[in-house]
């Protein structure tokens, strides 16, 4: 698979998640929405992933970042796990999140795995593009991190196969 390529047809998105759209961009996104199909957004009505697929992948054409900022609002925005307070609770949770906000079929998953004091890797399997999965797992590091952290820093694994060469999961190496 690829990004942009639901892995089920029955696989939905909930409103409340698909909403981060607007988040990020406000109202330059709803002729996107309207044209796919999800306008108006609603909070608590369940939405086909592909469509919201369609969306990210036209939102990309507003520019390289335009992805890393729908994926940073996602930990604001989106329903998440409540009390998160380190950056391994929220990574360790991010699974729990996305399956929160997804149903139907196979919808994919995150998992995290600690590499030692402060650093590990996150395998994103989903068919979401890689650099919304950047900016999510960006800005649950950047929210949790100590207070001791004298920076971060999140990246895509070069050794590991990734969504924008076809593969179906991308992994993120993971420092703070």
């Amino acid at each position: 698979m690829a990004e942009y390529i639901a892995f089920d047809p029955k696989a939905e998105v909930y409103g409340g998640a698909a909403m981060v759209t607007f988040a990020a961009f406000g109202e330059e996104a709803t002729p996107i929405i309207k044209k796919h199909n999800m306008h108006p957004l609603e909070p608590d009505k369940w939405y086909p992933q592909q469509n919201q697929l369609n969306v990210l992948k036209e939102v990309s054409e507003f520019g390289l970042l335009s992805l890393v900022a729908v994926g940073m609002q996602i930990p604001d925005t989106a329903a998440f796990p409540p009390d998160i307070k380190s950056v391994e609770e929220g990574l360790n949770l991010l699974d729990q999140a996305y399956q929160m906000n997804h149903r139907g079929g196979a919808i994919g998953e995150y998992r995290y795995e600690p590499a030692g004091e402060r650093t590990g890797k996150m395998i994103a399997h989903n068919p979401y593009p890689s650099d919304l999965d950047y900016g999510l797992i960006y800005r649950i590091v950047q929210k949790f991190r100590p207070a001791d952290s004298a920076g971060f820093f999140v990246e895509l694994d070069p050794q590991a196969p990734t969504r924008k060469n076809g593969a179906d999961s991308c992994t993120y190496l993971i420092k703070w």
